[in-house]
């Protein structure tokens, strides 16, 4: 049974514990209370304010499961929070572990503030969960794949389009590094888990696939510096820092150019072209 009024005290106290500054809004001079409004919660969960307004009134429908995820994310709910929140609403909470997509509020608040900065969050199997516009302007929105396709990893050996967005020196090792690594994941998550599924898909569909798969490498990295293709401004290099948080197994992936280097100079120009539409253009790394 859903508890109206138990979720709308909840909710109504998160959005007031939060800043703008916590979720990347700018606080602007005519502010005058402390929290968020409630519109911009509702934006931040992608839903009309008038229907997340009648959840902190205690009179709107029962949510899904789909919207209490949404709720959870946009108000930077730790997981705690996030089923607390989901049993309020009369809901069973989703099942914890790596191939989880609700973000943990720490790793946010720092893609908040890297707004200007091409960033993304992933999880373990190259899913890409989040990204800044930078990201989006560079490697293509990630929130349009489905199934299967939101993995990087799986998108390499099943569509050209994936490969074709890195350098052809590297992609050899790239090919590698996503055997290797998918190989990593399936031991740890053992039989049945996505991980196994994913890798049984791929040596059905890829030739490639099977022969690194054969050849039983683990341990692979990619390089600090990657090498990107872009249909505007041509090659980038870029270094990349990761960012882990354990408990969900997300990886915080920031991109950023040698200063003074041509790369940097061609991200100044990337920022001013903003996203395209890029089709065929890969999220994650």
């Amino acid at each position: 049974m859903i508890d109206r009024h138990g979720l709308a005290a909840f909710l109504s106290h998160r959005r007031h514990q939060l800043q703008p500054e916590d979720v990347g809004l700018p606080r602007g001079p005519r502010r005058r209370t402390d929290g968020l409004r409630r519109e911009e919660v509702a934006a931040l969960c992608n839903m009309s304010t008038d229907y997340y307004a009648r959840l902190e009134r205690g009179v709107g429908p029962q949510p899904s499961e789909q919207m209490i995820a949404a709720i959870a994310q946009g108000l930077r709910l730790s997981l705690d929070e996030r089923d607390h929140v989901f049993r309020l609403a009369g809901r069973t909470p989703p099942a914890r572990g790596a191939h989880g997509d609700h973000v943990g509020p720490g790793l946010l608040r720092i893609l908040d503030r890297l707004q200007d900065t091409p960033a993304e969050i992933i999880n373990e199997l190259g899913e890409t969960l989040r990204q800044t516009p930078m990201a989006v302007a560079l490697n293509g929105d990630a929130s349009r794949f489905t199934g299967d396709d939101r993995s990087l990893g799986y998108r390499w050996f099943t569509d050209p389009t994936a490969s074709a967005a890195y350098a052809p020196a590297d992609r050899l090792l790239l090919s590698r590094v996503y055997a290797a690594g998918l190989r990593e994941v399936v031991t740890m998550r053992g039989p049945g888990s996505r991980a196994e599924r994913l890798a049984n898909a791929l040596l059905e569909r890829s030739e490639d696939f099977r022969e690194l798969w054969a050849a039983q490498e683990v341990g692979l990295r990619p390089t600090e510096v990657k090498r990107f293709l872009h249909p505007e401004v041509g090659e980038l290099e870029l270094h990349c820092q990761t960012l882990l948080d354990p408990e969900q197994s997300h990886r915080l992936l920031v991109y950023t150019a040698e200063p003074g280097s041509e790369s940097a100079e061609k991200l100044r120009l990337l920022a001013v072209i903003g996203a395209q539409t890029l089709p065929g253009r890969p999220a994650g790394s």
